[in-house]
């Protein structure tokens, strides 16, 4: 791919133009990122047993409600508390997450598997253990993004 970039100090805010003949996953990950500039997408603050840790989102597999924290689990399956709301955690990561029920986000690239569970709901597992249900509601979603309908 050909890039150019110009560099003016008249310029009051970035500005993108891409030309391209198709939409692919890497371009759609380009212009996620790059209209997330603003947002500090390597800044996601956390705690853990007094301390403050900062993750990177691929590092998280699942975030979600927990009484009254939003926390969230790590590759290992260490439990985080986040100091964001779920749905601001939402707009700032990026494609790989899916909301699967309304107190829950996860990074469908550290799926394990999913079985299917009691009245329309289906059972999740993380490749850390971690499990949670995906709602009926969010199914049909869920199944789109991961391309299963």
């Amino acid at each position: 791919m050909r890039v150019e970039c110009k560099i003016d100090e008249n310029y009051e805010e970035p500005y993108a133009v891409l030309y391209i003949n198709k939409m692919t996953q890497a371009i759609a990950k380009l212009i996620t990122l790059l209209e997330k500039e603003d947002t500090d997408l390597a800044a996601l603050t956390a705690t853990q047993k007094r301390k403050t840790y900062f993750l990177e989102p691929g590092e998280i597999e699942l975030a979600r409600t927990e009484g009254r924290d939003i926390v969230c689990y790590d590759k290992l399956g260490k439990k985080y508390i986040l100091n964001k709301p779920l749905y601001e955690l939402e707009n700032i990561l990026d494609n790989d997450f899916v909301r699967i029920s309304k107190s829950a986000i996860v990074n469908v690239r550290h799926i394990s598997h999913v079985e299917a569970g009691f009245n329309g709901t289906m059972e999740l597992v993380m490749k850390n253990g971690v499990t949670d249900y995906i709602s009926r509601s969010f199914r049909k979603a869920f199944k789109e993004r991961l391309g299963l309908c």
